[in-house]
């Protein structure tokens, strides 16, 4: 196949798209008519040729097939087909750790400590770990047979279940650190989120708060609008959150909107490595407005805009169209050299990068890519040993045998000696070494995550996550914060 030749009568065209558009055609018609093999246009132009070009801009444009396109869809909603659980899977074995209020697992009766021991007429026990993912994968969008063993039963019963829309709460853990102060925790922004802070602000606030831990830690982002809404609960009606800038985009300012009940709570935003994206606009407005102290570990650094066009046969096409800019001109994007954002910000603002920013009241601010935090507070550093024991399931292991044998815990109980010992014997039947120097320093974290594990199988997720929450040393450090709040947010005597 080869491009028609140019004459008088047929010439060549002479925009750039049309010439390298002709050239992709030639090359691809060489390989389809002279490769050794058939060849699947699919995986030749979707997989090779959009993909590959995609992947020469930066590491978050993409192309979504189907399916992709469908699970992205629900995520902005906030919503995915399936049973509503949230599971336990380690070889061999699948435990219920939490049901939604009104999905299909909660109303067949499934609750936390449930063993599923067959899916299908297939035993979990018999078939390898990848094989129970792929089976549990499978299961998730077709009417699924389940064998559940309750806690303290050893016969199992046979449950049928359908597949439905189930809501993802982008709040995912809400409650009192202590009298007075509260604590959120977001996962991500989502169209329902700015409602969702909203709610659980009102149910927390009863009687009033004294401050709040919001925590963006692990938050990768989401949608936009969402953060902004968001802001809007602690900032006043048309603050600047961030600018949008783009090559072929209009320049566009987005700003706080009236919210329908605004907080002016003492504030304390928590951040790691994990935070990206919209939950990074949004710690920056609250940062650069002296609204909040930012704790904790610098953040991701990904501050582009990434526009969604659904394309024909139900695919879609996420790419990089405008860079944000906080409310001080600061651009989040951390360089990515070898990309089209080696430099981020310096053609869209020249002047973002003289490395001179400031918060309203004269802070002086990190120059760009990610948030720094106000006060840096690292995160919990476990010695390999306990890494191992995470990793392995060694507490939830633990707790469902401790389950069946003892029976149910109340959630005031609190791991003694003997429970320490019997976990020490645990580890030892399984052939896992328990190190004194190991052992003997790691006591209180070892009987937090035991108690956690037996709250997670006796009363859900939520209740273990708590106890762990607040177990947490970041959480309780920042938690400290607030009586200095007045004294970090200070700006210097002779304002800039």
């Amino acid at each position: 196949m080869n491009v028609a030749d140019a004459s008088p009568q047929n010439p060549l065209p002479s925009d750039d798209l049309t010439v390298e558009s002709l050239r992709f055609t030639e090359a691809y018609g060489a390989v389809q008519q002279n490769f050794s093999e058939a060849v699947d246009p699919d995986g030749a132009i979707l997989d090779g040729g959009i993909r590959g070009m995609l992947s020469t801009l930066d590491p978050f444009s993409a192309f979504f097939d189907r399916e992709q396109f469908e699970l992205l869809q629900e995520q902005a909603r906030g919503e995915a087909l399936g049973f509503g659980s949230i599971l336990y899977v380690t070889p061999g074995k699948i435990l219920v750790l939490q049901t939604a209020q009104g999905s299909p697992s909660w109303r067949a009766g499934l609750g936390p400590g449930d063993e599923i021991v067959e899916i299908n007429g297939t035993r979990v026990d018999r078939v390898g770990f990848q094989s129970l993912v792929e089976l549990l994968q499978r299961s998730r969008s077709h009417p699924v047979r389940l064998g559940v063993i309750h806690p303290g039963k050893f016969v199992s019963q046979d449950f049928e279940l359908k597949p439905a829309e189930v809501a993802l709460p982008s709040v995912d853990k809400s409650f009192l650190l202590s009298p007075g102060i509260g604590y959120i925790h977001l996962s991500g922004f989502e169209e329902k989120t700015p409602q969702e802070v909203l709610d659980a602000l009102v149910q927390l606030a009863t009687p009033p708060l004294k401050g709040l831990v919001l925590d963006l830690r692990d938050n990768h982002g989401g949608v936009v609008d969402a953060a902004i809404g968001v802001a809007s609960l602690f900032l006043k009606p048309d603050t600047l959150v961030m600018t949008a800038r783009g090559r072929s985009s209009p320049e566009k300012a987005h700003r706080t909107t009236p919210a329908s009940k605004q907080f002016d709570l003492p504030l304390i935003i928590l951040v790691n490595g994990d935070t990206a994206s919209a939950a990074e606009v949004l710690a920056a407005a609250l940062q650069e407005h002296d609204r909040a102290v930012i704790a904790g570990e610098s953040t991701y650094g990904k501050g582009v805009v990434q526009s969604v066009t659904a394309l024909s046969e139900s695919t879609g096409l996420a790419l990089t169209t405008a860079q944000y800019f906080t409310p001080s001109g600061r651009s989040i994007q951390r360089p990515l050299p070898g990309t089209a954002l080696a430099a981020p910000g310096r053609e869209l603002d020249p002047g973002s990068n003289s490395g001179h920013f400031f918060t309203d009241d004269g802070r002086p601010l990190a120059p760009s890519g990610g948030i720094a935090p106000d006060v840096e507070i690292p995160s919990r550093n476990l010695d390999p040993w306990l890494a191992f024991l995470n990793q392995a399931g060694a507490f939830t292991n633990f707790a469902s045998e401790y389950l069946t044998l003892h029976g149910r815990a109340n959630r005031s109980f609190e791991p003694d000696a003997v429970m320490l010992g019997d976990f020490k014997e645990f580890l030892s039947r399984g052939g896992v070494r328990t190190p004194e120097e190991y052992w003997d320093r790691n006591q209180d974290y070892l009987r937090l995550r035991i108690k956690v594990e037996l709250l997670n199988l006796v009363s859900g997720l939520s209740a273990g996550e708590e106890v762990e929450t607040k177990g947490d040393p970041q959480v309780q450090k920042a938690a400290s914060l607030f009586s200095q709040i007045p004294q970090i947010l200070k700006g210097p005597a002779t304002k800039r």
